[in-house]
């Protein structure tokens, strides 16, 4: 059996593509996933499977969930070893007196290239910044993240991939969340 995490982007943001997480939960575990358990209603979902491809898992639940809710939503599925990652290759941590609440981490649907930075364009950004890592996008936001235009639709435009958007507290919980299961 193989835990995946699946991050749903876009739903319960401003009224739009409502999913009640209880009914999410009930859904993927009618189409045979195991242990959901769901993590704030930002679409943070923990499943068991058998199924050990990720693509395969993040296809069965964008399937579903459109078929359930109605709702197209894009799907990056990750394991424990990309969390783990988030916290041995964060260049923005070494810093000192980071403060964790401007740091976000952009999950992406592919492994990115090298010069996918120069694609990016992240110095018209400035004072924000962003470093990648396979398929991470660790950033740091000067302001804050609802006051960039350096997002997850800018991300994915640049890119030609699908992105999503968490924050380091999120992050943080997520991968506590997975040693509890594991």
């Amino acid at each position: 059996m193989t835990t995946h995490l699946a991050l749903l982007r876009g739903i319960n943001v401003s009224g739009h593509s409502m999913i009640k997480m209880e009914a999410l939960k009930t859904t993927l575990e009618a189409i045979g996933f195991q242990n959901v358990q769901t993590y704030i209603q930002s679409g943070n979902v923990f499943v068991d499977t058998e199924e050990e491809n990720p693509a395969a898992v993040g296809f069965k639940i964008k399937q579903e969930i459109f078929k359930a809710f109605g709702h197209e939503v894009p799907v990056v599925v990750i394991g424990s070893a990309d969390l783990e990652a988030c916290f041995k290759n964060n260049p923005f941590l070494k810093e000192k007196d980071i403060d964790t609440k401007k740091l976000y981490v952009a999950f992406i649907s592919t492994t990115l290239q090298s010069t996918s930075m120069n694609d990016l364009k992240i110095s018209q950004f400035k004072p924000d910044e962003a470093n990648i890592d396979g398929n991470r996008i660790f950033i740091k936001y000067a302001v804050g993240a609802g006051k960039t235009r350096f997002d997850q639709k800018y991300i994915e435009k640049k890119l030609n991939v699908i992105a999503t958007i968490r924050n380091w507290n999120t992050v943080t919980q997520l991968l506590k969340i997975y040693e509890e299961r594991e």
